[in-house]
């Protein structure tokens, strides 16, 4: 009889594994256009997340325009989950809301959570499924409540294909980031790297997540290069997929890295065209060296 409920239970974990591998995500999910302003739109969706136990880390206008905006917050259980995942997993401890205002009104816009969760903890995530799972239903919840019915776009990728993402065959990886530097300690780097965004006009700080007993910290910073930056590549992109800004840099230990352009745009525009794609080949070189000039010693 034990032995008929073990192999039941081993049966059912199998079938959920398996049935989880095939479902398909889009790295957005979006509202219907709505009529009110963003400043109107941004407070009631920072009350909706407060109600939901999430946490306001910070705000911003990519491209410096008034007509986009993007929310970024996080939630205690999320963070606690997120560093668990060794490598480079507190870069999933802050999700973001964009809003985009559009001739038809304003979209509201969220990055998936679970299309994020595979791709960033991979083949680990099963360990944490239930609760990453809440999460994600909680962060969708905030805005459905509040505005309908939400609608995925962006994309599809299977949870299989997240979790060993890259855009073509010789690309990066997530576990491909690149070294942007190497402290004598995590105390001198987070010092260093906080001192460097206070004098840097071209990359801002949008927020800070400092988690000292761990030496993690992971810094969501905004590309203000006006030539090269955020108002470049963006419009030739895709606007509407706002919620992947902004681009993070992390501090673990005494290193500092950061995902690869050519993973980290690809994986939220994942429907490029080779022919765009190429249009903004020189961005993730133009990123990284932004952001070496806020690491570099």
């Amino acid at each position: 009889m034990k032995n008929k409920i073990l192999a039941t239970i081993a049966f059912v974990m199998l079938t959920f594994g398996l049935s989880m591998a095939q479902q398909a995500f889009s790295p957005f999910v979006k509202t219907s256009p709505q009529e009110k302003s963003i400043m109107i739109l941004s407070e009631e969706i920072i009350s909706g997340l407060e109600s939901k136990d999430f946490e306001l880390v910070g705000q911003y206008n990519p491209m410096q325009s008034n007509d986009l905006l993007v929310i970024c917050f996080t939630r205690s259980d999320l963070q606690k989950t997120s560093l668990s995942f060794e490598d480079r997993g507190a870069l999933a401890s802050v999700l973001k809301i964009a809003l985009q205002k559009t001739a038809d009104g304003v979209i509201v816009s969220l990055q998936n959570p679970m299309y994020m969760f595979y791709a960033y903890f991979r083949e680990d995530i099963k360990t944490q499924l239930d609760i990453l799972g809440e999460i994600d239903k909680d962060a969708k919840l905030v805005l459905s409540e509040i505005y309908g019915n939400l609608s995925p776009f962006g994309g599809e990728l299977d949870a299989e294909k997240l979790m060993n993402y890259h855009y073509k065959i010789m690309m990066p990886y997530f576990d491909d980031p690149v070294e942007l530097e190497t402290y004598a300690s995590f105390e001198d780097g987070l010092a260093h790297i906080q001192a460097k965004l206070a004098g840097s006009s071209n990359v801002k700080k949008v927020y800070e997540q400092i988690y000292s007993e761990k030496k993690v910290a992971v810094f969501g910073l905004a590309f203000n290069d006006t030539e090269k930056g955020e108002a470049k590549y963006l419009p030739i992109i895709g606007e509407s997929h706002l919620a992947a800004l902004p681009y993070e840099i992390i501090l673990q230990g005494k290193e500092v890295t950061m995902l690869h352009g050519k993973y980290r745009i690809a994986l939220y525009w994942p429907e490029l065209t080779m022919g765009t794609f190429m249009k903004i080949m020189s961005t993730p070189s133009d990123i990284e060296d932004a952001f070496s000039e806020v690491t570099e010693k």
